[in-house]
């Protein structure tokens, strides 16, 4: 399958970069590698460091970056190693930054990876194939409990208890092997009522597995103040969300990077040694226009927002 891709919020991203010619830019979710084209194509000496955690991404972007490979770093590995990565470049500092979370069309549609509640796979979820935990074991091997918090910390399921319940169930006659048997067993534990409204009805509990596997939120959370302190003065650093899980966490930790001293006000000087780390460029988060909407209707839940280092 080819690795398709239409990147969301592309001028948007590359305004918020604020490239300059000879800076050092790091993708740290090459994906179709369509943003990082767009990056490399403004750079004269400068340097892009591309990385993704699915191989299948890897080898797209290496096709689609061929021209420019000169002044590419592309490597595979999970954002969260960014510090590493670039100590091991011998990189210092970076003049910009740009995640895009989530889930790639790509991924989405290419049916054997299992993402897809509409088309029938086994259950993997895996963005990078070389981790050992798959869906497969989040649902056959948690228990009810741990199952139920999933689906209703990360997939902000009403119906989580009732889900967790009828997986274990259904678990104890034969394993849950495929999406669309996971599939039929949401179906049967929503009420019909419930069924009829809104969304697919097995959409949350795969957005939450799918979250768990891959400890997207997790790596989100930890990696976002690791990143910012690799900016240099001015460097930027934009991040695309797709749902208000992740949206939140960028939101709190631009938040916290923005506050400077927290002494109270009648010290007469500050013992927190508390610095603003960044200014917060997006007070609100930029979101796709209309004419992009119907060019390509997946990017209708992307957010982005933008920081710029002090």
């Amino acid at each position: 399958m080819d690795f398709e891709h239409t990147p969301v919020l592309l001028n948007e991203v590359i305004k918020g970069l604020n490239i300059k010619k000879d800076g050092i830019y790091v993708d740290g979710t090459l994906g179709g590698a369509g943003h990082s084209l767009k990056i490399i194509e403004g750079l004269d000496n400068g340097k892009l460091v591309g990385i993704d955690q699915d191989m299948d991404a890897i080898n797209k972007a290496k096709d689609v970056l061929k021209d420019y490979l000169e002044r590419a770093e592309i490597i595979h590995d999970n954002f969260k190693n960014i510090p590493q990565i670039l100590s091991n470049l011998n990189i210092d500092k970076v003049d910009g930054i740009f995640l895009d979370l989530g889930v790639s069309s790509y991924q989405f549609d290419e049916r054997e990876r299992g993402f897809s509640y509409q088309k029938d796979a086994p259950l993997d979820m895996r963005m990078d194939r070389e981790n050992n935990l798959r869906a497969w074991d989040v649902v056959n091997k948690y228990k009810e409990k741990e199952l139920s918090d999933i689906l209703w910390k990360y997939g902000d399921e009403r119906w989580s208890k009732r889900i967790a319940k009828f997986i274990v169930e259904e678990r104890r006659n034969s394993p849950i092997d495929t999406t669309f048997q996971l599939v039929s067993i949401i179906k049967k534990a929503i009420p019909k009522g419930a069924r009829a409204s809104g969304h697919h009805p097995a959409k949350k509990t795969f957005q939450a597995i799918r979250i768990e596997v891959n400890k997207e939120l997790e790596i989100l959370k930890k990696s976002i103040p690791a990143l910012c302190n690799l900016l240099k003065p001015k460097g930027r650093i934009c991040i695309i969300t797709f749902h208000s899980l992740e949206d939140r966490i960028v939101k709190e930790n631009f938040k916290e990077l923005n506050t400077g001293c927290i002494c109270p006000k009648d010290f007469p000087i500050c013992v927190c040694n508390r610095k603003k780390e960044i200014e917060i460029i997006t007070k609100k988060p930029i979101v796709p226009t209309e004419d992009e909407l119907s060019k390509n209707p997946r990017a209708r839940s992307a957010k982005l927002r933008i920081g710029e280092k002090v």
